[in-house]
């Protein structure tokens, strides 16, 4: 099995580490220098990675990187167990929301994004949470 590590690039560490331990419980387990820290409280530990805004993410690379709000095809899910708790909390932190709260079968979701423009959902599961809306085992 493949362990999963999150990492999250932001352009002032320290403010990263206040931010996403403030927002979600996490705690810091290590320091690398100046470059990254580990985070650990969730279900696969973080490391924030200090990154200058403008700097090339890769050799090669046509963009250039930008805290702007961005979209990207991955993003982070908090399973929380209040929503407006932990909307509060985030925001409190520095987060911005970015839509009301929505009800699904599985539960209610709220999108944000961090102070570097990461978008993220907190979630609140009901219910069965996801094997409410899940296919049956395949036989």
């Amino acid at each position: 099995m493949a362990e999963l590590l999150v990492n999250i690039d932001v352009a002032d560490l320290e403010r990263g580490v206040e931010f996403y331990v403030r927002a979600f419980d996490l705690r810091i387990a290590r320091r690398f220098g100046s470059a990254a820290v580990e985070l650990l409280g969730a279900t696969a530990p973080i490391y924030l990675l200090g990154k200058a805004p403008g700097s090339t993410p890769f050799a090669g690379s046509g963009q250039n990187r930008s805290y702007q709000r961005h979209w990207t095809p991955v993003h982070l899910d908090f399973v929380v167990e209040d929503l407006e708790r932990g909307m509060e909390k985030a925001e409190r932190a520095g987060a911005r929301r970015e839509s009301e709260i929505s009800d699904h079968a599985w539960g209610r979701m709220a999108m944000m994004a961090d102070p570097w423009g990461h978008g993220f959902c907190l979630l609140q599961f009901t219910g069965r949470g996801y094997a409410e809306i899940a296919d049956p085992p395949e036989e």
